[in-house]
């Protein structure tokens, strides 16, 4: 049995940091409990003279080209940390096609190429693992495939964009206006200089998509997703919300109806008394509903090279337990399920509108049969309402009779308790 795993490693950035520190320190443990070493054989990375420090610190054997790794018959494991599509599609591939077995935590990647490199990596007898890729610390996607696989989950939601939820918090109980509230963000190190895939939306509807594989099995498309971002959210929005007994989240969420699935991205208004409404900053949260186990929700960190780190280095020992073992390469989620049929026309909601309006608004819903759940309007002007539940097409309805007495401000959907 093999009682020792070679692991390279593809980058040494802020994450790959973390594995090398979070490996060391947990090195004694995980040979006590599994009888397994595990080694970092080989690291890549661009330069070896700007990753010298480390390699010394750490005791790695740095390289400049991907094929000392890819060639050696004795690396096991391949960590992918990089990022992007290109050239890590290539590597990865690569890598299964020479039977290594691969951990990456490269949600773009996945969520575009998974069924592609899951399918190569069934055909080469070996893992792609990637929890890491969504949530962060949280063990999401091992808990949906172990403690879920009896069950039927019947809706997926989640926060699971730290950058995001950090600054929709700040706006809430700081009072911070977006840029303010992005600023502090990049500042504290939960943003990108350029925050656009976080901030729009992207970034959740990709770790979306590979949540949806695991819990309802189905393949959803980046394209057939619905995203919106949080750039537009004012304080406006937020006084309002708040009045009303709610606070605003980016949530990425996925749910069966009758007829086929209803899924997007969007900011959306949570009650107060909702577990949503606690989680906070740069955490994330994801709730889920099941047929036998009713609601349940894991809560953690979404980012941050410790936490994220532990996701891959968890990983890597489910793999090298199967290697000790001699047990069937594990996967993720199958290759080849069916494309998610996405339904967006029949679904009932609450809506939260904010109009400039100089009639009386409570005359004007009564005569287009709405009955507002809660309204607040300033002399006459501007006007804030959550409406009953509408389908659609009786929101684009209500809308377009709003526009052509007003201007409308902003439309979000409201979230039951």
């Amino acid at each position: 049995m093999k009682k020792k795993a070679n692991i390279a490693v593809l980058g040494l950035g802020v994450v790959a940091n973390g594995l090398v520190k979070n490996l060391i320190a947990a090195e004694e443990k995980i040979k006590q409990q599994t009888d397994l070493s595990l080694s970092i054989a080989k690291v890549l990375v661009r330069s070896k003279e700007k990753k010298q420090g480390l390699a010394q610190k750490y005791q790695l054997t740095l390289t400049t080209e991907v094929e000392d790794i890819l060639v050696d018959p004795t690396i096991d494991i391949v960590v992918e940390l990089i990022g992007g599509i290109h050239p890590a599609k290539e590597w990865i591939t690569l890598a299964l096609q020479r039977k290594k077995h691969v951990v990456t935590a490269n949600k773009d990647l996945i969520a575009r190429f998974g069924n592609e490199l899951t399918a190569t990596a069934k055909a080469n007898n070996v893992s792609l693992l990637y929890e890491a890729s969504v949530a962060g610390g949280i063990p999401i996607l091992h808990n949906l495939n172990t403690s879920f696989m009896a069950d039927e989950i019947t809706a997926i939601q989640g926060i699971l964009n730290g950058t995001s939820n950090f600054i929709l918090t700040q706006m809430n109980e700081a009072g911070l206006t977006y840029e303010e509230a992005l600023e502090s963000a990049q500042v504290s190190g939960f943003a990108e200089s350029d925050p656009t895939n976080d901030v729009d939306g992207w970034d959740a509807a990709y770790k979306l998509i590979i949540l949806v594989r695991l819990a309802l099995n189905q393949d959803l498309v980046l394209d057939d997703l619905s995203v919106k971002g949080i750039g537009e959210m004012t304080q406006v929005d937020n006084f309002y919300a708040h009045d009303f007994g709610y606070q605003i989240k980016l949530l990425a969420y996925a749910r069966e109806v009758d007829e086929g699935t209803y899924a997007a991205v969007e900011p959306v208004l949570v009650p107060q008394t909702h577990p949503f409404a606690f989680v906070k900053n740069e955490m994330n949260g994801v709730f889920i509903e099941s047929k036998m186990m009713g609601n349940s929700l894991l809560y953690g960190p979404g980012a941050g090279a410790s936490p994220t780190a532990e996701s891959v280095l968890t990983d890597i020992l489910t793999i090298a337990k199967n290697l000790n073992n001699k047990q069937q390469a594990l996967q993720m989620s199958p290759s080849n399920l069916p494309r998610c049929k996405l339904h967006k026309e029949g679904l009932m909601n609450y809506y939260f509108l904010i109009t400039d309006c100089a009639i009386d608004l409570t005359t004007f819903l009564e005569k287009q049969h709405i009955r507002p759940i809660s309204l607040k309007q300033q002399e006459n002007s501007e006007a804030a309402f959550i409406s009953n539940k509408l389908t659609v097409q009786q929101k684009h309805d209500l809308i377009n009779k709003l526009q052509e007495i007003s201007h409308v401000k902003q439309i979000l959907s409201v979230w039951e308790d």
